[in-house]
């Protein structure tokens, strides 16, 4: 965790005056180990330094090649350090310190802009080559760390922190209503905007050049949907998961103080700290030391997982700290989409605001999650169309015994037709029956009631659109859903608020399981790896045994944290029904509103109500 900032005129005008210290200033939270700044006529760049690893000590940033044609501002790190170091020197390059911003700034200069498939890691970098007059840009493969940009036909800017650009005198603040539209129903499909217009995101896995005639993106990587590994046994595959899985918690350990990790007593995060813990016995962990953090739900049931992580401890005698969830004011929501001047976030991911501070408080620096592992590891019953497609009778006759034996003849049956034999029929024949099952039902498009008809008419040009995004030949059906998790719009949102969240209490946030690695082995491996017969993550357990305790390995029950959402919906039904209706008669409507209320009210699990009406104040909260 970083900062970047940044203003380039075109035109040749010069940069004003103190204005990218402005910039950095605004996100000086990002930088507790010094705000610097390079300035050279119609260019400025800045910086916000956090060093997390022993490499980033002798780093220093803003930074230029020996004649200051190339420069470098970089919120990031570099996981294949080693190799690219190797590499690099093997190219004839000469490298003046460790840092990664180093090794960076000489693979640009030896392969330009195809030096992005030499480096890997989280990051958001700009390159000002003033030779060429043009930035180039990056954001890292999983979309880890923020960046934001603008640009008028005349110039360019970026920062870390969407405010620090809407606050320039000649960004106009005008509301995006087609990104309102889609947190006002609940269904995000933009990966690219934000809520004002003009400003964007770059999209991760994306490269920018920038030039006199504006931004030119390309995509510089996606996984490989035709790789596959040469294994023919489920041991085979086995063993690369965990050592692949070594290898990337091993990688992302890396911190020149001790790292935290979350430990939810789920498969998850547990695997993490265990293999982390694991790591450092052998020696093998590049930090002087590990710390395991768990949030204590002890007045709710449903989100209570003490249990659990207390037995990681026990497993590895050590002490796991166990802090109470932070359950934010209304005001903090509020305050922080004042001046954030973005979606303040959801509270399910606010409740780890303390812990990150607890772990800040005692120089930690770094702190690992368990995040994505639903994404890669969850798996679903395609299994049944991926032998079918390929004709793969004993994998299919085997899941047909296990699933039968587990959930009886006719559930089996079912999930056969269902998740086998339909999943093989040509697109065109399963639309036309779910256009069948649609009108037997007498169910139409989703009925967003709640939403004003200017807003429906956004939300329906908006789901439009997406019919035709990410459109992909595939090698197996299971690729679908992981397609559907990598080009996910809300888990970018959510992403992002968690990263904008731990920067805020000066701990840069990792995670092993969503690495581009980790992501290209999901595509190259079968369903039937996933999930088989009731348990989910199947090969993540077989891979862990040894190394987990058996009871966390056994566990298929996941916490609910609904209680944070209903701690404030369940006081605001006056807010909703009355208040916001008025205020927002534009948005939403007054009836729409007491009936999606009264939804909420009606079912404490279901989830949509929840995400939705929190959705609806969050977007409020933009505009006072």
């Amino acid at each position: 965790m970083s900062g970047i900032a940044g203003v380039i005129h075109f035109d040749g005008k010069p940069v004003e005056p103190g204005l990218i210290e402005k910039m950095t200033s605004a996100m000086a939270h990002r930088g507790p180990d010094g705000i610097h700044h390079w300035v050279k006529g119609s260019v400025a760049l800045g910086q916000c330094m956090l060093r997390t690893t022993p490499e980033s000590l002798e780093e220093h940033q803003p930074l230029t090649n020996e004649d200051e044609s190339l420069v470098l501002v970089m919120d990031g790190r570099v996981d294949n350090w080693e190799e690219l170091r190797r590499e690099l020197l093997g190219r004839g390059a000469v490298l003046r310190d460790r840092s990664d911003a180093e090794l960076v700034l000489r693979a640009y200069e030896i392969w330009g802009h195809s030096c992005l498939s030499h480096i890997d890691g989280d990051f958001a970098m700009v390159i000002w080559d003033a030779r060429r007059r043009e930035a180039f840009c990056a954001r890292d493969r999983m979309g880890n760390k923020p960046f934001n940009y603008h640009w008028n036909g005349k110039t360019f800017v970026f920062a870390s922190e969407l405010h620090t650009i809407l606050a320039l005198p000649w960004v106009s603040q005008i509301l995006n209503e087609g990104m309102v539209a889609e947190f006002l129903a609940a269904e995000w499909y933009s990966r690219d905007e934000t809520f004002w217009q003009g400003i964007m995101r770059l999209v991760a896995a994306h490269r920018m050049v920038v030039g006199a005639s504006g931004p030119c993106l390309e995509q510089y990587w996606e996984p490989d949907l035709w790789a596959t590994l040469p294994y023919t046994k489920d041991e085979e595959y086995i063993e690369h998961y965990r050592q692949l899985f070594a290898d990337t918690v091993r990688r992302l350990s890396r911190s020149h103080k001790p790292v935290a990790y979350e430990v939810s007593g789920g498969l998850d995060s547990s695997a993490v700290f265990c293999m982390a813990e694991h790591l450092r016995r052998l020696g093998r962990l590049p930090a002087p030391g590990i710390e395991g953090y768990t949030l204590a739900f002890t007045d709710d049931s449903e989100a209570d997982e003490l249990e659990y992580a207390r037995l990681v401890g026990k497993h590895l005698d050590v002490r796991i700290q166990e802090v109470s969830p932070a359950i934010l004011p209304l005001s903090s929501y509020a305050e922080c989409a004042r001046v954030e001047r973005e979606f303040p976030g959801f509270p399910n991911g606010s409740m780890f605001v303390d812990m990150r501070r607890q772990a800040a408080s005692l120089g930690i620096r770094v702190m690992l999650s368990g995040e994505w592992g639903d994404a890669w590891l969850q798996g679903s019953r395609v299994y049944y169309a991926e032998a079918l497609a390929c004709w793969d009778l004993c994998t299919l006759f085997q899941s047909l015994a296990i699933d039968a034996s587990l959930f009886g003849k006719r559930q089996t049956l079912y999930w056969l037709m269902r998740h086998g034999l339909f999943m093989i029929l040509p697109p065109t024949f399963q639309e036309l029956l779910h256009q069948l099952v649609r009108w037997i039902r007498k169910e139409g498009t989703r009925d967003t009631y709640w939403l004003s008809s200017e807003m429906q008419e956004a939300i329906l040009l908006r789901r439009a659109a997406n019919r035709t995004q990410y459109i992909k030949r595939i090698r197996t059906i299971g690729q679908v859903e992981l397609l559907g998790f990598l080009y996910q719009a809300l888990g970018i949102q959510v992403m992002e608020r968690l990263e904008r969240l731990s920067s805020s209490a000066g701990i840069e946030i990792r995670h092993p399981l969503g690495t581009p690695r980790f992501v290209q082995y999901a595509f190259s491996t079968p369903e039937r790896l996933r999930l088989r017969g009731d348990r989910t993550k199947f090969i993540h357990v077989q891979a862990m045994q040894g190394i987990m305790p058996q009871a966390i390995l056994k566990r298929k029950n996941k916490a609910v944290f609904d209680v944070v959402f209903r701690h404030h919906l369940d006081k605001m039904e006056k807010d909703f029904t009355g208040i916001l209706p008025r205020q927002r008669s534009t948005w939403v409507t007054s009836d729409g509103m007491c009936k999606l209320f009264l939804v909420y009210q009606s079912d404490p699990h279901l989830g949509w109500p929840l995400w939705t009406l929190w959705g609806i104040f969050g977007c409020n909260k933009i505009l006072i």
